[in-house]
């Protein structure tokens, strides 16, 4: 073989070898990195932009795709201890499936996704109202910010996220025009499921640390994927570590918020004033949730007029990571439904 050749082999091998020693070597040291990595990757393949918005000294961030149009704005809020990325979803559930809750969304809807506050890119302070009320008027802050309230605009939120969701729309019933609640917090249920009866538990004993939606080992982690989840996600160590990684530098302020939204202010929010909802509201929720019981898809449909409930079979707590597909279908055709329904008021 001619020399020349034999080089450009040698070179070949050489410049392929780096980045894929370095991914091996990323993956075994950091693999929180790649957590980071993986999220901006798909940011980036589904079109969303980050960017950062002031209200005084407070900052937003969020991401964002799309433009302003003929159909509403669609407003995204996760829940306790995620961030905008949530709705990109994590894992790949089954193999041969998309996986991320944004790519099954028509390109030309305008989604938001927004940091809650003190969560990933949005203002951390030791003096904000961690409370339901006091993340209601921050995210509408953030709404006038955006000045996405110029015009009706439609407001999804899954568990914590749906708690904050829910009041908005009874405090701001100007500002939106229809309403998706995902698995919601917030509710008062007759019995308590045994997740609440374990957090009691550890609150009587003053065992914060041992809160499982905390996790602070890989352990740890699994556990609470599993409580969250009705599918069983194969992760590796691993990933797992780089999620725990992630999420320990704050883990002081996830106890500092989680105590903030089970006491008495907050615990019963969405309960208190969901009579109050007007905007059509769409309630989806997982059948097999182990976190927040399925029956409350039942209380807010009573109360709620014009509220259209969709329970998904084989699906837990963390319905948009399970069923991403699903529940894009859903908000579509929520959307859709709604639309038509505004149009045809119109033209009578």
């Amino acid at each position: 073989m001619d020399l020349d050749v034999v080089n450009m082999f040698v070179i070949a091998g050489g410049t392929l070898a780096i980045p894929i020693l370095a991914f091996v070597a990323s993956f075994l040291l950091w693999p929180s990195a790649l957590i980071r990595i993986y999220y901006w990757y798909w940011r980036r393949a589904l079109g969303m932009q980050v960017r950062y918005v002031q209200h005084e000294d407070y900052q937003f961030c969020y991401s964002f795709r799309g433009r302003p149009g003929h159909r509403p704005s669609v407003l995204l809020l996760h829940g306790f201890s995620a961030h905008k990325d949530m709705w990109l979803s994590l894992v790949k559930v089954r193999p041969g499936t998309g996986f991320h809750l944004v790519k099954f969304l028509p390109k030309n809807l305008h989604l938001i996704c927004v940091d809650m506050p003190g969560h990933e890119g949005t203002t951390r302070s030791p003096l904000d109202d961690l409370s339901i009320d006091g993340q209601v008027k921050r995210i509408h802050q953030f709404v006038e910010c955006l000045k996405l309230n110029k015009k009706p605009f439609h407001l999804m939120g899954t568990s914590m996220g749906g708690n904050v969701a829910g009041v908005y729309a009874a405090y701001y019933p100007s500002d939106i025009g229809s309403l998706t609640l995902v698995c919601p917090a917030g509710l008062q249920y007759p019995t308590d499921n045994q997740f609440v009866r374990r957090l009691r538990e550890l609150q009587e004993s003053a065992a914060v640390e041992k809160i499982p939606l905390i996790p602070s080992t890989p352990e740890e982690m699994s556990e609470m994927l599993q409580l969250c989840s009705y599918v069983r996600f194969k992760v590796p160590q691993q990933i797992l570590q780089g999620l725990v990684d992630v999420r320990i530098p704050h883990n002081n302020f996830y106890r500092k918020l989680f105590l903030e939204i089970i006491n008495e202010k907050s615990r019963y929010s969405l309960h208190q004033n969901m009579d109050k909802i007007k905007a059509p509201t769409q309630i989806i929720w997982g059948k097999q949730d182990q976190v927040i019981d399925v029956s409350g898809a039942d209380m807010l449909a009573k109360s709620i007029p014009n509220c259209q409930v969709e329970l998904l079979e084989n699906c837990g707590h963390s319905v948009v990571m399970e069923r991403p597909r699903k529940t894009a279908k859903l908000l579509v055709d929520f959307l859709a439904s709604v639309h038509s329904t505004d149009n045809n008021k119109k033209l009578d």
